[in-house]
C-alpha cells in the first residue's frame, strides 16, 4: 500500500512539473504589458508578438519588428515558438513562422515598419490589393529586416 501511494505521489509531482513547464504563449494584457525590446506598452491588438523559449519563458513585444530585433540579440536556437497577432482577428495569436507578412505604408504598425501579419496568403493578398506593399514569408522577412 505504501509503495502504491509513493508511486502515486511521484506521478502527481511529475505531472505538475510538466504542466508548469509547458511551452506555450502567455496571454498579452493589452494596455498593461510592456515590450521586452523597446519597453513601450503593448496596446495594438493587431501587431503584437511573442516568443517562447524551450524552457517556457515568454517574451512579449508591441510589434513583430521588435521581436525580430530581439531575436537578433539572443541565441535563436533557444526559442521554441514565435507567435504574433494577425490583422483580420485582433488579439488572436498565430504561428509567425507560418504567417504571410505585408509591409505596406497603408497599414501603420507601432514601431513604424508598416509590418503586419496575416494567417493566410489569401488574406495578405487581399490587404495588399487595398493597401499596396510587399509580401513576405517568415524567412524572407528575417532576411529583409536583417539586411
Amino acid at each position: 500500500m505504501k509503495r502504491q501511494f509513493g508511486a502515486y505521489i511521484l506521478i502527481v509531482m511529475a505531472a505538475t512539473a510538466f504542466i508548469q513547464c509547458s511551452i506555450k504563449p502567455q496571454p498579452i494584457v493589452y494596455g498593461t504589458d510592456g515590450c521586452h525590446f523597446c519597453s513601450m506598452t503593448i496596446v495594438d491588438t493587431q501587431h503584437a508578438a511573442q516568443m517562447v523559449t524551450k524552457k517556457g519563458k515568454a517574451f512579449k513585444f508591441d510589434a513583430i519588428e521588435c521581436m525580430i530585433n530581439y531575436r537578433n540579440e539572443i541565441d535563436a536556437d533557444d526559442i521554441a515558438q514565435y507567435v504574433c497577432n494577425h490583422y483580420t482577428a485582433p488579439e488572436e495569436l498565430i504561428d509567425a513562422t507560418q504567417a504571410t507578412f505585408l509591409i505596406s505604408e497603408g497599414i501603420p504598425s507601432p514601431m513604424g515598419a508598416y509590418l503586419t501579419a496575416f494567417d493566410s496568403k489569401t488574406g495578405a493578398e487581399s490587404a495588399q490589393s487595398k493597401h499596396e506593399g510587399k509580401l513576405f514569408t517568415w524567412d524572407e522577412l528575417l532576411e529583409h529586416l536583417n539586411n
